[in-house]
C-alpha cells in the first residue's frame, strides 16, 4: 500500500537524479570554457572567477544551449537530454498540480509513484549518457567492472 511518505521519498530521489545531468553539463561547460579561455596554460584569476559564476546562473536549458555552442559532442544525445529536461521541468513545476487529488487515495498514490519512477529513470538515463560521453561508464562502475587501479589517460 503506497503511502504519501513513499511518494515524497520517491520525489526526493527523482529530484536528486534530475540535478545530476545539470551538474555534469555545468562541469563540461566549465572545462570547455577553461580551454577556450586558455586558462590551463595561462592562468587568469579574474576570468577563472567569471566562468563558474556565468555557469551557475544558467537554467538547465540554457546550459544545454551554451554547451551546444562550444561542442558538437552532445548532438547524439540531444533527443535524450531534451526529454530529460522536459521531465525535470514537469517534476519541479507541475508534478503535484498534475496529480492533484491522487495523493488522497491508494490507487492515486500508486499512479504518482509510477510517474515518479518513470521521471527518475528518464533523467538517470540522460545522466548516464552524459557521463559516458565523458568516458565514465556508470553501469560498469555499479557492476564492479572498473579497474581497481588508476588507468593512465
Amino acid at each position: 500500500m503506497p503511502t504519501l511518505e513513499n511518494v515524497y521519498e520517491e520525489f526526493g530521489f527523482a529530484a536528486e537524479a534530475a540535478q545530476l545531468p545539470e551538474t555534469e553539463l555545468g562541469t563540461m561547460l566549465l572545462m570547455a570554457g577553461a580551454v577556450d579561455a586558455k586558462l590551463i596554460n595561462n592562468p587568469d584569476p579574474a576570468r577563472a572567477r567569471e566562468l563558474p559564476s556565468f555557469i551557475n546562473k544558467q537554467m538547465p536549458g540554457q546550459l544545454l544551449r551554451s554547451l551546444h555552442r562550444t561542442t558538437d559532442s552532445l548532438d547524439a544525445l540531444e533527443s535524450q537530454l531534451s526529454k530529460a529536461l522536459v521531465e525535470r521541468n514537469r517534476l519541479f513545476h507541475s508534478f503535484y498540480r498534475q496529480h492533484n487529488f491522487r495523493r488522497n487515495s491508494e490507487a492515486g498514490r500508486a499512479l504518482m509513484l509510477q510517474d515518479l519512477e518513470s521521471i527518475h529513470g528518464t533523467v538517470l538515463d540522460a545522466y548516464k549518457a552524459v557521463m559516458l560521453l565523458g568516458g565514465v561508464a556508470l553501469d560498469k562502475a555499479a557492476a564492479g567492472d572498473l579497474p581497481s587501479s588508476h588507468v593512465p589517460i
